[in-house]
């Protein structure tokens, strides 16, 4: 019988221990590593204009209008919902995609003054597999960059050297394909005005 108790007691200390160090302890040097090194990124990469936030470079956003830069579709709930991140898990055979593509590619041809017929990027007519990605590829912004220029008033070879100066290149030099950050340049164009008239 005291074998019996014993054991359990040993069992219920064991539990009571490692809940606290992986419970408490651990998340909470793990977090204070965190801020202490990367503090922005621990955050959550918050972007904040004028005292308010307004979006994270991690996550992508919808933008409506011809002012602004367009992210990729989004999968994720209405689009860009974290709680609902995940793909569309539609296969290359797929009747739904492929209706999607196409009509996506017809919209962005219309929206950005395109002849019928033009190569549309990829990722402008497939959403991403996280449903969130913030970033589009060169060239998907370079075919963007007149709609944009003309809506807000300015060159378009400013337009197109700010969607330069936001590309990011592979990490590493060798991973990833090159990247443009959409609501960094969209908050860059916000800022700018007609600076580049």
């Amino acid at each position: 019988m005291k074998t019996w108790i014993a054991e359990i007691k040993t069992s219920l200390l064991a539990t009571a221990a490692l809940a606290i160090l992986l419970c408490g302890v651990y998340p909470l040097a793990v977090s204070l590593a965190g801020r202490g090194l990367f503090p922005g990124r621990a955050d959550g990469s918050l972007l904040v204009r004028g005292g308010q936030v307004v979006g994270s470079s991690l996550i992508g956003r919808s933008f409506e209008g011809p002012r602004y830069f367009h992210s990729r579709p989004s999968a994720a709930g209405a689009g860009y919902d974290g709680a609902a991140s995940g793909g569309t898990n539609l296969g290359p055979l797929s009747k739904a995609l492929s209706e999607a593509v196409f009509r996506r590619a017809a919209e962005y041809r219309a929206e950005n003054g395109l002849p019928a017929g033009t190569l549309i990027p990829a990722d402008a007519v497939t959403s991403s597999a996280s449903g969130l990605d913030p970033h589009i590829s060169p060239a998907n912004a370079g075919m963007q960059a007149a709609r944009v220029a003309r809506a807000r008033g300015l060159e378009e070879s400013f337009v197109r050297a700010r969607v330069m100066a936001f590309t990011q290149g592979r990490d590493l030099g060798v991973l990833g394909e090159p990247r443009v950050n959409v609501l960094l340049l969209n908050l860059d164009l916000d800022g700018k005005g007609n600076a580049g008239r």
